[in-house]
């Protein structure tokens, strides 16, 4: 099958590269000519402008638009709504805002266009283990990018089976769900990622704490002074608090115990924000996910180890780089 992809930073291209290994066909389109010629020499079509882009794809288009929330989405949704034709779907698998998606959608279906929103999470390790997806829209669009999705998600792997699962779902035994609706799919990834936002705070804290087991205001003989590396490891084995965020902890503690390489600033990407307000909206309770909100935003004034443990999981995981702040 043929896909479209806009926008080839660390997931759009990697992206492109695991539906290559899968078979499909990529044209592939960037502001950044490099990024276009770099996919060209591994296989991709690439196009130096939207119209050469949009020209290059077989009809009906299947056009994926991985680029930040925003602006650079929403010109570029708007610039191919000019471009494409009654039967085409556009895909946003960026980290959207869903309230955004519904609107985007009804605009792109006056002119008969499809629109499918997919929660996209995997960061930088997704080429080789794929991505998780949640998708948003008409069931007839995400039906036919089923073999797209497919290529993309992790598959079954070696994770046993839910028991009582029958008669559910079995593409979310795949790694792809159909969420539903068009925004389902962001709204999913969004509390995914609020979620996100509070085990990676409180893996930090947790760290925190054992790292200042050992302070030398503490009374003799309650001072422990614990190797944060092996602790990781002793966890991932066998504990019920063992995740792929501890895994990826373990890996930045084990290359820099003292975590000098990392600034402790946090930064958000927006889902975090958009959770705590869904949550207003419903009047549901939602502390530990605001909290760890809040803590990101105060990493920006002051560094704790456990926010350069929060920084180390993001650089492991996304490929994040945090930018120094006030007490960096």
């Amino acid at each position: 099958m043929q896909l479209g992809m806009i926008g080839l930073g660390r997931m759009g291209a990697n992206i492109v590269r695991r539906l290559l290994r899968h078979g499909h066909e990529c044209v592939v389109y960037n502001r950044t000519a490099e990024k276009v010629r770099q996919l060209e020499g591994e296989g991709a079509i690439g196009a130096t402008t939207l119209d050469a882009f949009v020209d290059k794809l077989a009809t009906p288009r299947a056009v994926w638009v991985m680029l930040p929330a925003g602006e650079p989405t929403e010109q570029t949704i708007g610039a191919l709504a000019e471009r494409l034709q009654p039967g085409d779907i556009v895909i946003d698998g960026g980290n959207s805002y869903y309230k955004d998606d519904v609107r985007r959608a009804r605009l792109l279906a006056e002119r008969g266009i499809g629109f499918v929103d997919v929660g996209t999470s995997g960061g930088v390790w997704g080429l080789e283990r794929g991505y998780c997806l949640m998708i948003g829209g008409e069931e007839q669009n995400v039906r036919y990018l089923d073999p797209l999705l497919v290529a993309l998600a992790p598959g079954r792997g070696e994770i046993p089976s839910t028991p009582g699962r029958e008669g559910l779902d079995a593409r979310a035994e795949m790694g792809y769900l159909h969420c539903g609706l068009v925004g389902g799919g962001h709204f999913v990834k969004m509390v995914h990622n609020g979620i996100e936002y509070g085990l990676m705070q409180a893996y930090a804290e947790g760290f925190d704490i054992l790292r200042g087991a050992g302070a030398p205001e503490l009374p003799e003989g309650h001072r422990y002074h614990f190797n944060l590396a092996d602790v990781a490891e002793v966890w991932r084995r066998g504990s019920v608090v063992s995740s792929w965020l501890l895994d990826l902890s373990a890996i930045a503690l084990a290359g820099d115990p003292q975590l000098a390489g990392y600034s402790g600033f946090v930064q958000d990407s927006g889902e975090g924000r958009w959770t705590v307000a869904a949550a207003l909206e419903e009047g549901v309770s939602a502390e530990v996910l605001s909290a760890a909100l809040y803590t990101r935003f105060r990493s920006r004034q002051e560094h704790t180890f456990a926010e350069k443990v929060l920084s180390a999981m993001r650089f492991q995981f996304g490929g994040h780089t945090e930018h120094t702040g006030a007490g960096g």
